[in-house]
């Protein structure tokens, strides 16, 4: 399966367990896979047969910037979805979501959930 990559999308939400979170707020990070039959885009250079990728980023916002939501894996989830639901050509896709600032102790560079969701398990 041919595959779109985007990567290092940026939002700025209010997930999270702790109060200050939900209060706060804090960016977080999405990279996406979509796997999807590209053979017709390259061969006739449209559109149509691909899937255009400001859609996609406008998609994801919509739920990183949406509705509040205690965990990443909620987040990873729903952005799952909403993107199966909206372009009917993605087959399947890999999202990571990345909380880059987490608030427990200790060291760390980021926190992250990746899954993988298809249209067979919808």
């Amino acid at each position: 399966m041919d595959k779109i990559y985007l990567n290092g999308l940026q939002f700025y939400g209010y997930h999270g367990a702790l109060k200050e979170e939900n209060t706060l707020g804090q960016t977080f990070i999405v990279d996406l896979v979509l796997e999807l039959d590209l053979k017709a885009a390259g061969v006739n250079d449209n559109l149509k047969a691909t899937v255009h990728y400001g859609h996609v980023y406008e998609t994801v916002k919509t739920v990183v910037e949406g509705k509040q939501l205690k965990l990443i894996e909620a987040v990873a989830e729903r952005v799952s979805d909403q993107v199966l639901q909206a372009f009917p050509l993605i087959q399947q896709l890999t999202i990571k979501v990345i909380k880059p600032n987490p608030p427990i102790p200790g060291h760390y560079e980021s926190v992250a959930v990746e899954m993988t969701r298809g249209r067979e398990s919808n």
